[in-house]
């Protein structure tokens, strides 16, 4: 049997969407809850280019002292699974990923805030990685999300209908989800 770990040998680093995680999003919480889990801070939420949030993360992870565990939602899923391909990634152990979104149909749009994030990249991760996906989500199929999983070697959890996860879920402290991560961090080698 494998033994438990405990949140605090990670440092955690929430990674929020577009428009950032409000303060009732379950990660603004989680935040409050966990003291090694903090947010990488993004200069622009409201219109993202995947080159500045990358630099941004680098910085972060190169900040962390213990293991890092990245906990993504939204576009924040895509920022990992792109910066993972081409970043040094030695000191990141896994990422768990909510909601992921599908920007290659939602960058592809000329109106698209978003830039630099697409195309989805299905290689891949070199650390563990656990996405959760819903059934009734705006930004990507169900269908879409598991390819993703597949691809990216990730275990994947289907939640049922939670659309995309976020503040407009309503899901407070989200004790499901802190049981995924539970078990997430518990499969961590």
């Amino acid at each position: 049997m494998a033994a438990v770990r405990n949140p605090d040998e990670f440092d955690m680093l929430t990674l929020p969407g577009w428009q950032n995680s409000g303060p009732e999003h379950w990660q603004s919480r989680w935040e409050r809850s966990f003291p090694t889990m903090r947010r990488v801070v993004q200069d622009d939420w409201e219109a993202p280019v995947f080159a500045d949030w990358s630099r941004r993360l680098t910085a972060e992870v190169e900040r962390c002292r213990r293991p890092v565990l990245l906990v993504a939602h939204s576009l924040g899923t895509s920022l990992v699974m792109r910066w993972a391909q081409g970043m040094p990634v030695s000191t990141v152990c896994g990422a768990f990923l909510v909601a992921p979104t599908d920007v290659d149909r939602d960058e592809a749009s000329p109106d698209s805030p978003v830039q630099g994030f697409a195309p989805m990249l299905l290689r891949p991760l070199p650390f563990a990685s656990m996405i959760l996906a819903s059934r009734n989500d705006e930004w990507v199929t169900f269908e879409r999300a598991a390819a993703f999983a597949d691809a990216w070697g990730s275990t994947l959890v289907d939640v049922g209908p939670l659309g995309h996860m976020g503040s407009a879920a309503s899901l407070g402290m989200w004790p499901q989800g802190l049981v995924w991560l539970g078990q997430f961090i518990a499969s961590l080698p």
